[in-house]
């Protein structure tokens, strides 16, 4: 394995049960309990403020460095079964069976969810919305999928497969009535961008491999506002120092 690669994935189980729980401490994406705050309000939470290697970033297309990235290999089938609103994002379970393969290394996704603005951004551009692929080796170690979100006059149809069944309230769960597959949201276009990165939300755990796709999708200006409105609020972490981390595209 390659050390860069090997340094990207060193990620404890716990943090992955963080990812995926509700956490006890409670924390908001503005006010005294907002990302500025976020390692203040719990010793879990230290990294938050403390980490050399945060996530989200800018990717800036003239600093990074060029590479022989190794295609995305993606195993994806239908095992979205259920949505959930958490206060936070809107999250869909997926069931086990599809895997992305990484220099060799076999990550389940586990779950995917939504930022709207978006947290990463390229060259200094903001998206409408951002989606977040969560994968997990055997280990707990993680690597995220990102994929931006353009505004367009048509309808996303991979969104459409879950959007009209997203909870309205915070804490509900809602069955879905046909399996989600998420590979009708990815672009055509797979080339990404690779850095080492964090957890976005608390406790900010380090050592996730993030794979930022290049080519944004189209959702439709209707399909973003009823996300943002059932949120009530922004939920994008502020980008954060890229510090002496290479970025690879």
């Amino acid at each position: 394995m390659k050390p860069w690669l090997a340094t990207g994935i060193l990620l404890l189980s716990a943090g992955f049960a963080h990812a995926e729980e509700a956490h006890t401490t409670h924390w908001t994406y503005d006010g005294a309990e907002g990302p500025e705050y976020w390692g203040e309000l719990a010793d879990t939470y230290k990294t938050c403020s403390t980490g050399k290697n945060q996530s989200p970033i800018n990717l800036d297309s003239k600093v990074e460095i060029e590479a022989e990235l190794s295609p995305l290999t993606l195993a994806y089938q239908a095992g979205g079964n259920e949505v959930l609103n958490n206060g936070h994002t809107i999250q869909v379970k997926y069931e086990p069976g599809s895997t992305l393969t990484l220099d060799g290394q076999a990550f389940e996704l586990k779950q995917f969810h939504f930022h709207a603005p978006s947290e990463n951004q390229i060259d200094g551009k903001s998206y409408p919305m951002e989606a977040h692929l969560v994968h997990a080796d055997k280990d707990g170690n993680l690597a995220v999928v990102a994929l931006m979100f353009a505004e367009g006059t048509e309808d996303n149809a991979g969104l459409e497969q879950f959007w009209p069944q997203m909870p309205a309230k915070a804490e509900e769960t809602t069955a879905l009535t046909a399996k989600t597959d998420v590979s009708k949201l990815l672009p055509a276009d797979h080339d990404y961008y690779r850095f080492n990165g964090s957890l976005t939300t608390p406790p900010c755990t380090e050592g996730v491999v993030w794979l930022v796709m290049k080519q944004p999708v189209i959702a439709s200006k209707a399909q973003i506002e009823k996300f943002t409105q059932i949120m009530g609020h922004p939920n994008n972490r502020p980008v954060q120092a890229v510090n002496a981390r290479p970025v690879l595209k």
